[in-house]
């Protein structure tokens, strides 16, 4: 195969607006692409179970009706977030390039590097020693990494290139504005 795909596996750390990507070869600082991109990551933390009520009745974003007094169970947000607790960890990102698939500038990715990225997955990859964000495709047999905004062109794995996929976001945490 003309062109490697690889997972990293190892841990990962970030800090100031560089990162660092752990596959086993000698640690070296990555810079940060243009465009969306990561400006931090930490691994998650699962501290102590605080669960916190869920209630049966959903919540209509329409016309509003009465609320039920029903509470379905208790909820743990890490449960719903962090699923391999070891291969998870957070990233927030700077960009707009991401903004179709509902990522803003600022948001946290909640990521799981155990996943294994199929077609249509939002990654964290690193591609020519470089991070980013985007949604994972395939065309004419080679990976390509596409932006969700206008303005900004897919990124194609080209002859000779190495891509490292971190992991698939699971879930993206924004504020409301």
């Amino acid at each position: 195969m003309p062109f490697s795909t690889a997972f990293a596996s190892d841990s990962i750390s970030a800090s100031d607006a560089s990162a660092r990507v752990e596959t086993g070869k000698p640690r070296t600082r990555t810079p940060i692409l243009a465009g969306l991109r990561v400006v931090a990551a930490r691994r998650a933390r699962v501290g102590p179970s605080r669960p916190r009520p869920l209630f049966l009745s959903r919540v209509p974003a329409g016309f509003p009706s009465p609320a039920d007094d029903y509470m379905e169970k208790r909820l743990d947000i890490n449960e719903v977030l962090v699923g391999e607790e070891e291969a998870t960890f957070f990233v927030r990102v700077a960009g707009v390039s991401m903004t179709g698939a509902g990522i803003h500038d600022g948001d946290i990715l909640v990521v799981d590097r155990s996943a294994q990225p199929t077609e249509g997955d939002v990654v964290i990859a690193a591609l020519g020693g470089e991070l980013t964000v985007k949604r994972y495709e395939v065309r004419e047999g080679r990976p390509v990494l596409v932006p969700e905004a206008k303005g900004h062109e897919p990124i194609p794995v080209r002859e000779g290139e190495e891509l490292v996929v971190w992991g698939v976001a699971q879930h993206v945490v924004h504020e409301i504005s």
